[in-house]
């Protein structure tokens, strides 16, 4: 096995897409997002994983069982499994984050252009090698 090793803060930055599963392990996922302005994850709570956030560029504010927190560049954020939480682009400019499941919650190389193709694709079992 090869396991990911990249440049995490440069792929970051260059993303485009609301979601991109870049690896996905037994029991960890890696996912880059990039939120529009005035766009959101959307409400939701994953009941038996937890999720860790970390943003490399931009302006939000993260909600986790009712408590808002604004948020910027450099920091980080885990929810744990069972918390109801959103992230929201507050700012002016795209929200570039990259995002960690345990246990994966997407299938592996699912790519979502713009919010609007989300569906429902979650993790099947397939990993990245």
């Amino acid at each position: 096995m090869n396991g990911f090793i990249a440049n995490i803060e440069k792929l970051t930055e260059e993303n485009s897409d609301f979601r991109r599963v870049l690896y996905t392990g037994h029991q960890l996922q890696l996912v880059l997002m990039a939120i529009q302005p005035g766009e959101e994850i959307g409400e939701e709570i994953h009941e038996d994983r937890d999720q860790f956030f970390r943003i490399e560029e931009g302006l939000g504010e993260i909600w986790i069982d009712g408590t808002r927190t604004k948020v910027k560049s450099s920091d980080a954020m885990i929810v744990p499994a069972g918390a109801k939480h959103n992230l929201v682009n507050i700012g002016d400019e795209a929200l570039l984050l990259y995002t960690l499941y345990a246990p994966p919650e997407h299938r592996d190389g699912t790519i979502h252009a713009v919010k609007a193709d989300v569906s429902e694709e979650h993790f099947d079992g397939k990993t990245t090698e």
